[in-house]
């Protein structure tokens, strides 16, 4: 983000990071489409290991273990996920 003074030379830029995962991110003008960390969540592990790989043929995950912090319930996938490849080849 970039910000200037009208009165002199000075401009500053700022690097503001964001996620899907806070509050603020899915904001739209009628109001928040997902409000409750749940619903966000939910959002995000439907799309990166669901939809992901409908559309691109592979999972999203990219391995940086953010879901494992941010899980409201404290699961984690790489646990999860070994489980659930038995439980399909069976």
């Amino acid at each position: 983000m970039d910000s200037s003074d009208l009165l002199s030379t000075t401009t500053k830029r700022e690097r503001v990071w964001d996620s899907c995962f806070n509050p603020q991110y899915s904001y739209q003008a009628g109001g928040n489409t997902r409000p409750t960390i749940h619903s966000r969540y939910r959002q995000w592990l439907s799309h990166k290991l669901g939809t992901w790989v409908e559309q691109w043929g592979s999972l999203g995950c990219v391995g940086c273990g953010r879901c494992i912090v941010w899980c409201p319930v404290g699961i984690d996938l790489t646990e999860e996920i070994p489980a659930f490849r038995k439980g399909a080849s069976a």
